[in-house]
């Protein structure tokens, strides 16, 4: 475009340039010619050149679009993924959570069912340790009163002896009934047992013969009650440490359990936490692609829009140029020139094509000045030139180049400003592009 313009502006300084310097077999209006043939050819060729830049530009709109496409899909897809972790996540932790309080109550229900048991156990053990010294006690004393009784003689008094039997008496566990025989035996004197006759003598020894039976019975049924007691002892104990092996089993099994899903739930909450961070990051980059989709394509398609219209104008120009051609290049306007437009005239009209408004400036007061001296004069070759100067046959020409120079450096700045974006955002998306390439 600014080459284009740039051409204008030699086509108008050279042809004064052109009109000095030619000879005979090129006239200044057919080096206008030329250099309108070279102007249309440089604007189809830039033509050409905006044509190649707005398909690159496409094609990167095109790409980028589809990458940004893609990547929002995926973003849409990773999105529903992690929403769906979250919710497992949640579930899962939720699920724990439940099973952790009912390892919390197993323990403490397991924790209390030992502490009862031991309890129970303790006050068990008391109980036959006090029995079983009961039994042994009464044993042993019935085993002393016993031996004592057999090895006493009735042939004299023997108090001290008795104290053995005395104790037996004394004891808990021997039956009141016992206790009565045992006490009237005791109370029986043994000096009046001596004094009478042969068969009184035995029915004191009778006497003495029916405790040591007594007490033998007793003795074996206290040894009985023991082994039961002893026995019944042991099966309690065994019981008690099976059931306290079983309780430490369950209490250790639950501990572990307790343990170890607490730590799965820390875990699941972390996960949950960290695609909680995924999932608004992943948001957040949909969006942000979404909008830059957005952007991206309104601006292309605005490019789009410009770009046609650039064409648009080119083809107009080229249309203009090639309607100044044929004005400049007919008969009417090529006579006119040869006629009206001698070298010397052209020589000045060079700086009047760069200058517009100064060249009408400079017309009007020639126009004046050529008027006043033929007025002066009564020149009738005068009064014709005046009215050649002011007809202007080139204003048509003039008019038509000098509106497209304005277009034409619109249009350069426009497309200034248009490649200055692409070029932006080319750069831009490359260095996206390496950016993901490294990362990946």
């Amino acid at each position: 475009m600014r080459a284009t313009t740039w051409f204008l502006f030699a086509l108008l300084g050279v042809s004064g340039t052109a009109a000095r310097k030619t000879d005979g077999s090129v006239t200044p209006v057919q080096k206008v010619i030329q250099l309108m043939e070279g102007m249309s050819a440089k604007g189809k060729e830039e033509k050409h050149k905006e044509q190649v830049q707005f398909a690159a530009y496409k094609q990167f709109c095109d790409d980028t679009a589809v990458e940004r496409k893609r990547d929002i899909a995926e973003a849409e897809e990773k999105i529903g993924v992690l929403k769906a972790d979250i919710e497992k996540y949640t579930t899962d932790a939720a699920r724990l959570a439940k099973e952790i309080a009912a390892h919390d109550e197993d323990v403490a229900a397991w924790t209390g069912d030992q502490k009862a048991a031991t309890k129970v156990r303790n006050m068990e053990k008391a109980d036959y340790d006090k029995m079983h010294a009961d039994y042994s006690e009464s044993i042993d004393a019935l085993e002393r009163a016993i031996a004592v009784l057999k090895k006493q003689a009735y042939t004299r008094k023997q108090a001290k002896s008795f104290a053995q039997v005395s104790a037996v008496a004394k004891l808990s566990l021997i039956p009141e009934e016992a206790k009565n025989t045992i006490n009237a035996f005791l109370q029986q004197d043994p000096d009046e047992g001596l004094a009478v006759s042969a068969p009184e003598a035995a029915g004191y020894e009778f006497q003495s013969q029916g405790v040591i039976e007594m007490m033998e019975k007793l003795l074996d049924k206290f040894i009985e009650e023991r082994t039961v007691l002893e026995k019944e002892e042991m099966n309690a104990k065994q019981a008690f440490d099976m059931l306290i092996q079983d309780l430490t089993a369950q209490l250790e099994q639950a501990k572990q359990d307790l343990t170890d899903k607490t730590e799965t739930k820390a875990k699941k909450l972390q996960a949950k936490a960290d695609a909680k961070g995924e999932l608004t990051e992943t948001t957040t980059t949909k969006a942000a692609d979404t909008k830059y989709l957005a952007d991206l394509v309104a601006t292309c398609e605005q490019k789009a829009t410009d770009f046609e219209s650039r064409q648009q104008l080119r083809t107009e120009e080229l249309e203009a140029i090639a309607k100044a051609i044929e004005i400049v290049s007919s008969g009417a306007v090529k006579g006119n020139a040869e006629k009206h437009l001698p070298s010397a005239f052209l020589e000045g009209l060079s700086f009047s094509f760069l200058r517009m408004d100064a060249q009408s400036q400079l017309r009007a007061k020639v126009g004046v000045f050529l008027q006043q001296r033929a007025h002066e004069l009564q020149s009738r070759v005068l009064s014709a030139m005046v009215a050649h100067v002011e007809a202007d046959p080139f204003r048509k020409v003039k008019k038509m180049i000098k509106d497209l120079i304005t277009k034409l450096m619109e249009e350069a700045n426009e497309e200034a400003e248009h490649k200055g974006w692409c070029d932006t955002e080319l750069s831009t998306n490359e260095k996206n592009k390496k950016g993901e390439d490294r990362s990946s």
